[in-house]
């Protein structure tokens, strides 16, 4: 019987779990206060205080690291690669320590997994689908502006996971059908995966497409280059508008969506206003994904926290449904969709090399 861990570090927590084969045994999401946070430069800094919390609470569940097979982090911000399982190695951690995309507390992932699989006896480190995947067709790649190409940064980890979910409750494969994926969340991405590769999808990170809880999606050019310019703000700032500040913490002050719903089912015109502005959105981007498959897709999955929202999703299908199946898989298992990334790769699948 396999054990996994999984490993999937955010901003200010830090969630683990251990499968045995597709049976959960622990899942924990452990809080990290500013206080705790504040002493680390940089985020690679913090690996050896998350390690040592990880191992604690393992030990207090009478989990033995010597029963481990494999330990699987979330993916960071690497080098474009396709997806796929990729087994932890020194190229692998040089870009998660130094950065070299970008830094982002999924960084820690694989750094982790490698820390605590070194020195178990045939326990090995991967990641899996991060958020890098990029599997764009070449007409996707391009923009208006050379400087300035289309990228692919999304959930891919989710993604990829609902979209093997569908598959295996149609007695199918992934890797035959046309799907339609709108994952919502703190971020929104959309895109439209072809017979197992993400065609084309926005760039749910910091770039475009619907807003979000608290990103602020396409804007306006000419406005945004206006506010850029008019002396009042820093880059910083403005970098806080589009990531962070933007979305319904910028229109509501908060970035909850459950909490905005809750206002807009109570009778507030304002909240209902802007969470259907962002269902809004979501359709026409889904719209968009659907003729980039040439209006052959076999199902639409709606999925992350805020499918949740009877709301959201009810307003979303009005105006998608005619176009194909509509499937809703809420929330993101982000800690089963890793551990059975590994398992794939304990029972036969070839890992990919970085």
């Amino acid at each position: 019987m396999h054990k996994i861990l999984s490993v999937n570090p955010g901003s200010t927590s830090t969630k683990l779990a251990v499968y045995e084969e597709e049976k959960l045994i622990c899942l924990h999401t452990i809080r990290h206060t500013s206080e705790e946070l504040r002493p680390f430069i940089t985020m690679y800094e913090q690996y050896i205080f998350r390690k040592d919390i990880i191992l604690k609470r393992l030990k207090d569940d009478g989990i033995a690291l010597s029963d481990l097979s494999a330990v699987v982090g979330r993916g960071g911000l690497v080098r474009p690669l396709e997806s796929g399982v990729y087994e932890v190695n020194d190229k692998l951690i040089y870009d998660l320590k130094y950065s070299t995309i970008g830094e982002h507390a999924s960084n820690l992932g694989g750094i982790l997994a490698r820390e605590i699989a070194d020195g178990i006896l045939n326990c090995k480190a991967f990641i899996a689908d991060p958020v890098v995947v990029d599997e764009l067709q070449d007409v996707a790649r391009i923009s208006g502006l050379p400087q300035i190409p289309r990228r692919s940064m999304f959930h891919a980890l989710n993604h990829k996971a609902v979209g093997r979910k569908y598959a295996a409750a149609n007695s199918t494969i992934y890797e035959k059908l046309n799907l339609v994926v709108a994952h919502m969340g703190g971020g929104i991405s959309v895109a439209a995966h072809k017979q197992g590769k993400v065609v084309d999808v926005n760039q749910g990170l910091d770039g475009y497409g619907p807003f979000s809880p608290e990103r602020a999606g396409t804007l306006d050019a000419g406005l945004l280059v206006k506010l850029c310019f008019d002396g009042k703000h820093s880059y910083e700032d403005i970098k806080k508008m589009l990531v962070g500040n933007g979305g319904l913490m910028a229109h509501l002050g908060t970035n909850e969506a459950n909490l905005v719903v809750e206002r807009a089912e109570a009778g507030d015109e304002k909240s209902k206003l802007i969470i259907q502005a962002m269902a809004y959105t979501v359709a026409k981007e889904i719209g968009s994904m659907y003729v980039v498959l040439k209006g052959e897709a076999d199902a639409i999955i709606l999925t992350g926290g805020i499918a949740h929202s009877q709301l959201v999703v009810g307003y979303i299908k009005k105006m998608i449904s005619s176009l194909a199946k509509v499937v809703i898989y809420p929330g993101e298992d982000e800690m089963e969709a890793l551990a059975m990334s590994g398992l794939r790769v304990l029972r036969g699948e070839k890992s990919k090399e970085y």
